[in-house]
């Protein structure tokens, strides 16, 4: 196929979108349905959204393998003493500057794409199906990312695998990715090969505070602490400021917290 047809089935794609961006504008020659025009443009609408996902996850899949395939490719080329780190950022920055992303959420994406592409075929098949999204993909990423190759395959397997002996009620890419998550990150919990007390340690050793600037002067400050800990200063700073609360204070609660912080 080469160039020419990657070109071509690009085109073919650009003209399926002037022509879905047709149909919302209810501007197509045919229309929706015989009955009511605008409950059908209606229901049309939503059968474009339905399909948006599908395709949008495809996309998300295929986005994940040229990134992997063009990565593998650049180190196939590359000589012998060649500096892999130097290899890796240069794909990082190559990818970043066509995608529009910063270093970081381009070497994001490929650390992902690549657990996808080597550890996850289950997570990146239903990708390319559309059967889930790329939340839920990240989703399965993330939870796995700290497993070892037989917990990671197991995990995937509960979630994606339609012969799984107790697959969940619902599918992953019927709920939520915050839902998705929430189920996963129980079924890690419970079946992870290291101790509880092995895993809190090196939790322990990551604890940081971070800094992140946001829009009109403000910024995030955050902190990774143990649980117990971290809900300490939570329920401290809402007592402490439930307690400034009264009918001479403008401030809510919410601000309160902050301030007291």
């Amino acid at each position: 196929m080469g160039k020419v047809g990657v070109t071509k089935a690009f085109e073919v794609i650009k003209s399926a979108l002037a022509v879905l961006n047709a149909e919302v504008d209810g501007s197509d020659s045919e229309p929706w349905w015989d009955g009511d025009p605008l409950a059908g443009l209606a229901d049309g609408c939503l059968d474009i959204l339905a399909g948006v996902h599908g395709v949008e996850a495809g996309f998300a899949g295929l986005k994940a393998r040229a990134a992997m395939k063009y990565s593998d490719t650049v180190q196939a080329l590359a000589p012998p003493d060649a500096s892999v780190q130097s290899q890796e950022m240069a794909v990082t920055a190559e990818i970043g500057s066509l995608l529009c992303l910063s270093d970081r959420a381009a070497g994001s994406l490929l650390a992902a794409s690549h657990a996808l592409a080597t550890t996850l075929p289950l997570t990146l098949s239903a990708l390319q199906s559309g059967t889930i999204s790329w939340q839920h993909a990240l989703v399965m990423v993330d939870e796995t990312a700290s497993l070892d190759p037989a917990g990671a395959a197991a995990l995937e397997a509960h979630f994606l695998d339609p012969k799984a002996p107790t697959p969940p009620a619902a599918g992953v890419g019927d709920m939520p990715a915050y839902r998705f998550k929430a189920k996963a990150r129980t079924w890690r919990e419970r079946h992870h090969a290291e101790s509880f007390e092995k895993r809190h340690a090196k939790g322990m050793a990551d604890r940081r505070v971070e800094y992140r600037p946001d829009q009109d002067g403000m910024a995030w400050l955050s902190a990774y602490l143990p649980a117990d800990q971290a809900l300490s200063g939570w329920n401290r700073l809402t007592a402490l400021s439930r307690g400034m609360q009264g009918p001479n204070e403008g401030r809510s609660l919410t601000q309160l917290r902050a301030d007291t912080f």
